[in-house]
């Protein structure tokens, strides 16, 4: 009955569904790794937001390796000091709520002199500001900053570039090792997302950026791209058999009506079929 499938433009299709599959299942296990790898981040994060501020001297100190930070992204610390107003730096290309912005990055100058980077916050730039508005200066005097701790941000193999050398107003992301060259002391190999601070921060948006939230934990899409795989799967793997099957009983069908002797003459309801039997015809 499904002898028909061992021929060879069959035989293609079969290994062409098996390749299918494979592909298919390997994307699905592919896609509910990454899920499971976000659920393992994610509970990491929890756990990080949840714990007691330290100082940020507990956890990084200049000199420390640049990669460091990544090690401790998102622990809740603490820092106190003074802001240096002068070096302040622009982060292009940072969108908030679908709206084009930039991050204002300060740097805070501690009692030992050396330097932790504090993310102020967010600003509305269309574009028109290269560096941080005059308006946007930080309090003055000594402040004590509450944050999360983030990695310093390098470019990857695309992306924009930002000058090797030189004294800049902006960068193209929050390389931290790019801003401290242009410092004038040992800076903290991090920077510290500012969620609060005493004295309390501005709520004027004219004159103070705005404050940025805490990590969103999403699942992300991959346990639904998952999910379609395992679908795509099912369908081919029920499917392809129906196709085969659907096929072997058209044959049968075939080889029965040729060995009854083809298919009975159809009538197009112009009246009885003439008869072909001469002895019959005489008879009548």
């Amino acid at each position: 009955m499904y002898r028909f499938a061992l021929k060879p433009r069959w035989l293609l299709s079969h290994l062409f569904v098996l390749a299918l599959v494979v592909t298919m299942v390997n994307l699905g296990l592919w896609q509910w790794g990454k899920y499971e790898d976000k659920k393992a981040d994610n509970k990491v994060v929890r756990e990080r937001l949840a714990a007691q501020p330290v100082d940020v001297g507990t956890l990084l100190a200049p000199g420390d390796p640049w990669a460091k930070g990544k090690t401790v992204q998102n622990r809740t610390v603490t820092v106190s000091g003074v802001y240096v107003a002068d070096e302040q730096m622009l982060i292009r290309g940072r969108s908030l709520l679908q709206n084009p912005g930039s991050w204002v990055m300060t740097p805070l100058r501690r009692s030992d002199g050396t330097l932790v980077i504090v993310n102020r916050g967010w600003i509305a730039n269309d574009g028109s500001y290269t560096a941080v508005p005059s308006q946007f200066v930080p309090p003055t005097g000594t402040v004590a900053v509450t944050g999360l701790v983030q990695p310093t941000v390098v470019r990857e193999r695309i992306g924009p570039t930002d000058p090797a050398t030189g004294h800049l107003d902006n960068l193209a992301r929050a390389d931290i090792a790019r801003y401290a060259e242009q410092l004038d002391a040992p800076v903290v190999p991090a920077w510290v997302q500012l969620q609060s601070s005493v004295p309390p921060v501005s709520t004027s948006a004219k004159t103070t950026p705005r404050i940025l939230g805490p990590p969103e934990l999403d699942q992300g899409p991959y346990f639904s791209y998952a999910v379609q795989w395992a679908i795509f799967t099912t369908i081919a793997l029920v499917g392809y058999p129906l196709i085969l099957r659907r096929n072997a009983r058209e044959k049968a069908i075939e080889r029965k009506v040729e060995a009854e002797g083809g298919p009975p003459p159809e009538d197009d309801g112009s009246g009885p079929v003439p008869s072909t039997d001469p002895v019959g015809s005489a008879a009548g």
